[in-house]
């Protein structure tokens, strides 16, 4: 095979988790030409990444809706894009078409049929759960979470003969990006000391995930107390959010302001620990190798928790309704239910003694009341 097309038309988190199965087809197949397609505003994680040769960018937003295809204004854009994208991918003679993502709706299985018939391979592998007719190589879907969403890329791959013996998700850091983030670093005065990361947002794809502020407070107290700096993280537009926090803590904390996906990472990589939602942030923390404590209610930890699962910690409760977003074979609710139980209820108390044990690397599973928190040693 010499001119792989890989799909991954998703948000932060979801294409980092792609990335182990992008350097399973470069293992397989280190000469052959691989394009990832992907949306313009996570293409940045691929930059500096061998596993990739070519990266599209494409507007899969403007398409999730198919009622704005008859939009007087975004319709006709979105037409525009499709026909410019279908010549692309028919001019690049791809020898296969690897689709790393769940056909849950219909709507979505008729555009990535449209997508492959445009590419014109001869071979495309995907995930079948009953809407893949299309696909001439597929894996089985048993639904969110029955396998993590690393482990389904990796299926999908496998499916082509490519495999990956040691998975870990990628971020190809510069020397330049790093030493920026260390000038940073000296600059706030955090030379030799620990620090734990807290974010409290989510992305903006559902602020429903999002536990208290007043949690994190609590947390971020606890910490300081335990004789760690407190970072509070903003992403786009959680500045309001990360303040918040600062005001329930007692102990004095510092900002780290949005300053772009890449320079947040290097920030991440130098932190002791990282506190936060589910969210691209986490995912971007457990990239660069820091430990994670990932709080999680209305999503669904065993498809999106912080991976690989043996060096993190998820927190969350055990209730009957939870995860409601994102569950079997459907997308589920994603602001959850109005009183979000399985947030509100959670205490900072399991969350620190989560982030306690995973500072001290001990091996533990621990229940308190409905809530459960879990670290697997290798």
């Amino acid at each position: 095979m010499q001119r792989i097309l890989v799909v991954k038309l998703a948000d932060l988190g979801d294409l980092l988790t792609a990335t182990p199965a992008l350097r399973a087809l470069r293992l397989t197949w280190p000469t052959a030409e691989i394009t990832a397609l992907v949306t313009p505003h996570s293409a940045t994680l691929l930059e500096h990444n061998d596993a990739v040769d070519h990266v599209i960018r494409f507007p899969k937003a403007i398409f999730d809706d198919p009622r704005g295809l008859v939009h007087p204004v975004r319709g006709p854009r979105a037409a525009s894009a499709a026909l410019e994208l279908g010549r692309t991918l028919r001019a690049r003679r791809f020898d296969a078409v690897v689709l790393l993502h769940h056909l849950v709706t219909g709507w979505g299985a008729t555009k990535y049929r449209a997508l492959a018939r445009a590419a014109h391979a001869p071979i495309v592998a995907g995930l079948e759960n009953g809407r893949g007719s299309f696909l001439t190589h597929h894996a089985r879907d048993a639904g969110f979470g029955e396998r993590h969403e690393v482990e389904y890329g990796l299926d999908v791959v496998a499916t082509l003969g490519a495999s990956n013996p040691d998975p870990r998700m990628e971020l190809h850091l510069t020397r330049e990006e790093l030493s920026a983030a260390d000038e940073q670093w000296t600059a706030l005065g955090l030379d030799g000391q620990d620090v734990v990361a807290l974010h409290p947002g989510s992305g903006s794809f559902s602020v429903a995930k999002r536990w208290t502020p007043e949690g994190f407070g609590a947390v971020g107290d606890a910490l300081a107390a335990d004789g760690l700096r407190v970072g509070i993280v903003a992403g786009p537009g959680e500045e309001p959010l990360a303040e918040a926090v600062r005001r329930a803590m007692r102990a004095p904390s510092i900002l780290f302001e949005d300053v772009g996906l890449r320079a947040m990472a290097a920030t991440l990589k130098r932190c002791r620990l990282f506190v936060g939602n589910d969210s691209g942030v986490m995912h971007l923390a457990a990239t660069v190798g820091t430990p994670v404590v990932a709080v999680f209610g209305l999503s669904n930890h065993r498809a999106w928790g912080p991976y690989p699962p043996a060096e993190h910690q998820v927190v969350r409760l055990d209730l009957p309704c939870s995860p409601c977003l994102y569950r079997g074979t459907s997308l589920g609710d994603k602001e959850g239910c109005p009183p979000r139980t399985c947030l509100t209820d959670l205490s900072p108390e399991l969350v620190v003694s989560s982030a306690r044990r995973l500072l001290g690397s001990t091996k533990t599973e621990v229940v308190v009341g409905r809530a459960t928190a879990w670290r697997h040693d290798g």
